[in-house]
């Protein structure tokens, strides 16, 4: 499911954030990683996809309590990196200073054209002390969140990630902006999610069509039925490459398993809008 060390890591992210766990919600391939807790997923034989940063959607008006979250994370070993000239700077949160481990990223949902007055992009923000990414559609992730309980040796915490249905859907939401190794490595999200939930896919739909799709603009819901049809209109070089990625990660997944697989998946969980 995951190593008791990249457990421990992401534990102490969320030690550091324990004032905010219900407002937060933890989107990304941590959210796919920590659905195997869920009580509705089913036990798989293979490990969920490995990714070393943590990506936690936060809403714009997250209150400050006592210390901002940049206070806590410094008091649980966490250091910034900045990347780019943006005001604030795109902000990865470390833990220790080593460059090639754990981080935290913070996004918050973007809204109107994403320019300023002047012309210039808004790409970022700061909340509640730190620096989030505004990103289109992240709003979805944050539509009924899922409560997920997880536990160290000296406490447990109860937090919220990205239903299944809105991890979905976000991923074809954004398809066409995401590079040729991003958009085989989401196929592989949607295909593991389907076989993750693949006894409960009827819960999937009842998700679809009463929270993500209801608060969805028509074109939108149009986009994500093209996307799918799209992507999965049998065996491509996307396809292909995410066997690949599978295969790196120790698993063989011949390329027409995962087509029919999100195929059929994706027509049940869609249906009915």
């Amino acid at each position: 499911m995951t190593s008791d060390n990249e457990l421990e890591q992401f534990l102490k992210l969320v030690s550091a954030l324990e004032p905010w766990l219900g407002e937060i919600v933890i989107v990304g391939g941590w959210a796919h990683r920590l659905s195997r807790f869920h009580e509705f997923a089913q036990p798989l034989e293979y490990k969920a996809l490995i990714t070393l940063d943590a990506d936690v959607a936060v809403p714009k008006n997250l209150p400050v309590v006592q210390q901002d979250i940049a206070q806590r994370l410094h008091k649980h070993g966490f250091t910034e990196s900045f990347l780019g000239d943006h005001q604030p700077p795109v902000t990865q949160y470390r833990l220790g200073s080593e460059h090639n481990g754990f981080y935290a990223e913070f996004l918050t949902p973007l809204q109107g054209s994403g320019y300023t007055r002047e012309g210039q992009p808004e790409k970022t923000v700061r909340i509640a002390g730190v620096s989030s990414q505004k990103l289109r559609h992240l709003d979805v992730l944050l539509r009924d969140p899922w409560d997920v309980s997880i536990k160290s040796d000296e406490a447990s915490f109860l937090v919220k990630v990205a239903n299944p249905t809105a991890f979905i859907v976000q991923k074809l939401l954004i398809c066409d902006k995401r590079d040729k190794e991003q958009l085989a490595k989401d196929v592989l999200y949607i295909h593991d999610t389907i076989e993750l939930f693949g006894a409960n896919l009827e819960r999937l739909n009842d998700l679809w069509q009463r929270s993500v799709c209801p608060d969805l603009h028509r074109n939108h819901v149009a986009n994500v039925h093209a996307a799918a049809a799209r992507i999965f209109s049998g065996v491509t070089d996307t396809i292909r490459d995410a066997t690949q990625i599978a295969r790196a990660a120790g698993r063989i997944v011949p390329p027409e398993d995962i087509d029919g697989v999100c195929n059929l998946g994706l027509e049940v969980i869609l249906s009915g809008a």
